[in-house]
């Protein structure tokens, strides 16, 4: 089983959607039973809560139902559990690596960096704003989880 765990600060928008993005690019490919895939923030403020609304709509606009997730803060644990540990920007990026044990650090990327052909590598927190905003996350995320799913598969199946 192959851990993959999607991390932004809150675990309401970004992550719950790139968990959602990435389930479905599984699915597709037939590998949803070889992978475990979670979602983590780096704060636990909204700690139980389901993904924000906007979050939810611009998955379900792709299909994919979010609305079962519940945000969590990241775990020591979860450092040895997942293989593949994306954050969606450089401060996610810093807050997990410093908290990260030397021998996982390697596990930690940018989710966007798994997207070549995007111009940008960090995914703009669409907290608050537009639900447009969450749709430009939502369509990035879709980019990021295809690419970083073809890594996966050329590294375990």
């Amino acid at each position: 089983m192959v851990g993959v765990l999607f991390v932004c600060m809150g675990n309401i928008c970004r992550s719950p959607m790139a968990e959602g993005a990435f389930r479905a690019a599984a699915e597709k490919a037939g590998l949803l039973d070889q992978l475990h895939i979670d979602s983590a923030g780096t704060l636990g403020y909204h700690a139980g809560s389901p993904p924000d609304p906007k979050a939810q709509a611009a998955a379900e606009a792709n299909g994919v139902d979010i609305s079962m997730q519940q945000s969590r803060k990241i775990t020591d644990d979860d450092f040895e559990t997942f293989d593949y540990i994306l954050v969606m920007d450089k401060r996610n990026f810093r807050d997990v690596s410093e908290r990260c044990p030397d021998a996982y650090k390697s596990r930690i990327s940018m989710f966007l960096s798994h997207a070549d052909h995007l111009p940008i590598d960090e995914l703009p927190d669409p907290y608050g704003g537009h639900r447009n905003d969450f749709s430009m996350c939502y369509d990035a995320a879709i980019d990021a989880a295809d690419g970083l799913l073809a890594k996966i598969k050329a590294e375990h199946f």
